[in-house]
C-alpha cells in the first residue's frame, strides 16, 4: 500500500489554526450530530459516535461542546436540518477526489463544489465515477519525531495493524475499519501517543504527478478543505516529498 496521503501531514499542521477560527470544531460537531442520529447517543453501543467523540477530544474540543452536539443529534436541542453525502470528481492531471459533505443546502454545496472543480481544471463527477478506486480503512496517525520507525512499526504490527506508512516525522498506521479502536487502544497501552484516528477512504492505486500539476492539486485540496460544508477530502495523488516540501514552504 502506498499510503493514505501526504496531504494528511499538512492537515495535521493546519489543525491548530483551524481550531482557532472554529472551523475544525464545526466539522467535529457535525460528525457527532450525525453519528448520534445514526446510532443513538450512547457511545458504548455506537462505534461511529465513539470515534467522533475521540476525534473531538484529540482536537481538545470542550466537553460541553461534545455533550451539546450529542443532544442536538438526539433532538433534545433545536438545530438546522442537515444532510450528509459523498461527492466524487476529477482534479488536475486526472486525480481522483472524494469528499464527505455535511450541509443544510444541497443546491448550494453542489454549486460550490462544481465551481471549485471547474476553476482547478477538473470536473465534478457522477456517483460511482471514482469510488471504485478507494476502500475504507482505519488510519491511525502518530507523531514519529524522536522515535525509531522500526520499533514503532513492530509495535503497530503487534497491536494488530495491517500496514505502516512513514511520512517523514508523521507515521500512518492502517487497520481494518472494524479493528481501528482495538488497535488504537493497544498502541496507547504500549506507550504510543496517538495523534489522530479515523476511518478514511484510501486510494488503492496512486497517480504520479509532476511539480506543476502537484501544486494545482494541492491548492485545490486546500480550497476544498477550507469549505465549511466539506468534512473530509480524499485523493489518489502521488506527490513526492520534495514537491510537498516546496508547497509547504510557500
Amino acid at each position: 500500500m502506498s499510503g493514505h496521503s501526504k496531504w494528511s501531514s499538512i492537515k495535521h499542521q493546519k489543525g491548530a489554526a483551524d481550531a482557532k477560527r472554529g472551523q475544525l470544531f464545526t466539522k467535529l460537531t457535525r460528525e457527532i450530530i450525525f453519528a448520534t442520529r445514526s446510532g443513538g447517543g450512547n457511545p458504548d453501543g455506537n462505534s461511529r459516535l465513539r470515534l467522533a467523540i475521540q476525534k473531538a477530544k484529540d482536537a481538545r474540543m470542550p466537553s460541553d461542546n461534545i455533550e451539546r452536539a450529542i443532544k442536538k443529534g438526539e433532538g433534545s436541542l433545536e438545530g438546522q436540518i442537515m444532510f450528509e453525502a459523498t461527492y466524487e470528481g476529477y482534479g488536475p492531471g486526472g486525480t481522483a477526489i472524494m469528499l464527505d459533505v455535511v450541509s443544510d443546502n444541497r443546491n448550494r454545496v453542489v454549486q460550490e463544489l462544481r465551481s471549485a472543480f471547474n476553476r482547478s481544471g477538473g470536473n465534478l463527477g457522477e456517483s460511482g465515477s471514482v469510488a471504485w478506486m478507494f476502500e475504507a480503512r482505519g488510519v491511525i496517525g502518530v507523531l514519529a519525531e524522536g522515535k525509531d520507525i522500526d520499533d514503532l512499526t513492530m509495535q503497530a504490527i503487534d497491536a494488530g495493524a495491517d500496514d505502516v506508512n512513514p511520512l517523514g516525522d508523521y507515521v500512518e498506521i492502517y487497520t481494518k475499519p472494524s479493528e481501528l479502536e482495538q488497535v488504537r487502544k493497544a498502541l496507547e497501552g504500549a506507550g504510543v501517543e496517538v495523534d489522530n484516528a479515523e476511518v478514511a477512504k484510501i486510494a488503492q492505486n496512486k497517480i504520479a504527478l509532476d511539480e506543476h500539476t502537484s501544486f494545482q492539486v494541492l491548492r485545490m485540496l486546500d480550497h476544498l478543505e477550507e469549505m465549511d460544508d466539506v468534512q473530509n477530502v480524499y485523493n489518489n495523488a502521488d506527490i513526492s516529498d520534495e514537491i510537498m516540501e516546496k508547497f509547504q514552504s510557500k
